[in-house]
């Protein structure tokens, strides 16, 4: 039933946005100026220095715009999750347990919103950019891994997006804190790990996992030996992550919504 009825509602949701051009296409513009805005902040950052945790500023740009280009896609799916917190409120959420259909995905398709293809742009963009302006030794392998990484990285964003906002389950409150982590974490996997020490750069690289969204594949593309001694491997498995990061997600997902009793309102 849902393959037939979520397109319906995606589709709906489209046509609405897009009837209106020329507001469709300064939302598109403003989003992808908002994603651009992070690009200048590394390019001031590299006008004061040479190097950024042992990489150069066209190394540093190649992760920050795999980073971007999965965010954007994974804003544009998972973004609707912070709703959750009115949905919670109101009692929105019991009207989506009473339908036939998973919540999560009611949720997901509930309000898509097409604009947010101008931060998915903006990374696309920088994406050929960066790589046009580092050595990268191409071959079908790496070529595939340009394609997947941002892909991978955006199921890895979208799981970290259902873990956070699950939270809301417990604490309906807890919006800020969820987007500490989402949004939290699209401000570290812009930068390599190697900036980061201590528990933040364990913390967000491997328990998150942030550093599989962009530090190792960009490695990988790079064909550069990981400075904190990390195997080359690390660098191709980003879809077996983004594999089980969904998988925790759907489980803490479904965890949460069995915790749901209801507000009461």
């Amino acid at each position: 039933m849902g393959d037939r009825v979520y397109p319906k509602l995606i589709g709906a949701r489209l046509r609405g946005q897009v009837s209106y051009r020329a507001s469709f296409a300064l939302e598109c513009v403003g989003q992808a100026f908002a994603q651009a805005m992070e690009l200048v902040i590394i390019l001031v950052v590299f006008h004061r220095i040479d190097a950024l945790g042992g990489f150069s500023a066209s190394e540093v740009v190649l992760m920050y715009a795999i980073a971007a280009t999965a965010f954007g896609i994974a804003d544009l799916v998972a973004g609707q999750l912070n709703e959750l917190p009115d949905y919670i409120r109101t009692g929105k959420f019991d009207v989506l347990l009473l339908r036939p259909l998973g919540t999560l995905p009611q949720i997901v398709v509930s309000d898509v919103r097409l604009r947010r293809l101008g931060r998915v742009a903006a990374g696309v963009v920088t994406l050929v950019f960066a790589l046009t302006h580092n050595d990268i030794a191409w071959s079908p392998w790496t070529a595939l891994l340009v394609v997947v990484a941002p892909l991978a990285g955006a199921v890895i964003f979208s799981s970290v997006w259902v873990v956070a906002c699950a939270v809301c389950f417990w604490l309906v409150e807890a919006q800020e804190l969820a987007n500490t982590v989402t949004y939290g974490s699209n401000a570290f996997t812009s930068y390599p790990i190697t900036v980061y020490s201590g528990w933040l750069r364990r913390f967000m690289a491997f328990v998150v996992p942030g550093a599989f969204v962009a530090y190792y594949p960009g490695l990988a593309l790079l064909d550069r030996a990981d400075p904190l001694g990390g195997p080359a491997l690390l660098g191709w498995i980003s879809p077996l992550v983004a594999l089980a990061a969904a998988c925790v997600a759907g489980l803490v997902w479904r965890s949460a919504v069995r915790h749901y009793r209801g507000t009461g309102s």
